[in-house]
């Protein structure tokens, strides 16, 4: 069976086909990605598809994540890819889905009921799945839950010190996301690592161009995450301001007027990185400017910020495991493709065990998993590519493919 993927991040869109095969394999066939989606910066949008040996590359405008799904879809069928089945990243299901999920008429209405809770990424999910069930009307579509991978929480790292009767009311947890990334990451350890994941504590950092989050690995299950009730909190990210004190909000709407709307609109889509720098939310934007007359200081600002941030959950999450950490890694496009934020966060984490190799870090290749600690450090520090799409293929395997599918 051919496998169509959509995984829609806060600022692109990946697209893949996999051919897949029993027994939890599968091969890509075709992949695609729009960058910049809707991005306010420098450089232009543009889409880039790897088909047969080739690769394309289109400059175009990319409004918004309908603009990019249209694209794709078209991309395929113009190319007669064939599609058996599509699935698609699906962020935050709150009470809806607790695990993936066909999707039918029934699913629709609950996935409209889920579009406030993350409603930076659910909507555009939503668009691109409305897009997509146009295009490949002949197929099934399914759901696979982000949020999923952190059901291990325990109960002290998801309550919210809340009264009681208000977080069972409007059911009120920690959820966390990035979940099938930290999912592909977990499933690589071993072998990197050459010991089971029962056994293994591991810090991973997912930097997106969009999103950012932290997860913390004890004995191979998450224990805590940087994200919350929705993806805004945590880290600085591209539009969103991540931790922030929730008097501002108060204050916003009791002493400056703003409506509950514009404060949401505020928080997600014009804090973060682009509220800082004032020119740009992407921050290999904001790198390229440090040294630029006239965005100099802002840079560094935004820059300083960022780094602040993630240092301060790293810390964070060392002191909870008692030091006793066996890897810290940073994936995704930005994890992976940008050596100056792997340095800066290692950075005066030398009493925790972390020491980073500049060299290594610096030749470190995005598409492969690279060891990129220095020769004395006690804490394995690894970049490494995250493959959610694949994840996402392997679990259509499992919903279409019959109960003993495996994962």
């Amino acid at each position: 069976m051919h496998y169509l993927v959509f995984n829609a991040g806060s600022s692109s869109l990946n697209y893949k086909v996999f051919n897949y095969q029993k027994a939890g394999k599968a091969n890509v066939v075709f992949k695609g990605k729009a960058h910049r989606v809707g991005v306010k910066g420098v450089e232009p949008s543009f889409i880039e598809n790897v088909y047969n040996g080739h690769s394309e590359k289109i400059q175009v405008p990319i409004a918004d994540h309908k603009t990019a799904a249209v694209l794709a879809s078209n991309y395929i069928k113009e190319n007669k890819i064939p599609v058996d089945a599509v699935g698609h990243r699906f962020v935050h299901g709150g009470e809806y889905f607790k695990r993936s999920s066909l999707i039918n008429a029934q699913s629709m209405k609950k996935i409209k009921e889920c579009l406030p809770l993350a409603p930076l990424h659910n909507p555009i999910s939503f668009n691109v799945i409305k897009e997509s069930k146009k295009a490949f009307s002949h197929v099934p579509h399914y759901l696979v839950i982000d949020s999923a991978f952190h059901s291990s929480l325990p109960e002290k790292a998801y309550t919210y010190p809340l009264p009681k009767e208000i977080i069972t009311q409007y059911k009120f947890r920690r959820f966390g996301f990035h979940g099938i990334s930290y999912s592909y990451i977990c499933d690589q350890l071993p072998s990197l690592l050459k010991k089971p994941l029962k056994k293994i504590n591991a810090i991973i950092c997912h930097l997106g161009t969009g999103g950012a989050s932290v997860a913390l690995i004890e004995n191979g299950i998450s224990i805590d995450t940087s994200m919350g009730f929705s993806p805004n909190s945590g880290l600085i990210m591209s539009t969103r301001s991540g931790d922030i004190d929730p008097m501002v909000i108060l204050y916003l709407i009791q002493k400056c007027g703003l409506s509950a709307h514009q404060v949401e609109t505020l928080l997600n889509n014009k804090s973060g990185l682009r509220g800082i720098s004032g020119f740009s939310s992407d921050i290999t934007d904001i790198i390229a400017k440090l040294k630029s007359k006239g965005f100099a200081k802002k840079a560094k600002l935004a820059f300083d910020m960022y780094i602040h941030r993630l240092k301060s959950y790293i810390g964070s999450y060392v002191m909870v495991l008692q030091g006793k950490i066996d890897a810290l890694i940073f994936t995704d496009d930005i994890g992976v493709g940008n050596p100056l934020i792997r340095q800066e966060a290692c950075q005066s984490l030398e009493w925790a065990g972390i020491f980073i190799d500049k060299t290594k870090n610096n030749k470190a290749p995005a598409n492969v998993a690279s060891f990129i600690q220095a020769q004395k450090s006690s804490v394995s520090i690894i970049s490494m590519p995250t493959q959610e799409e694949l994840m996402i293929c392997l679990e259509g395997g499992r919903l279409l493919g019959g109960k003993n599918e495996k994962r």
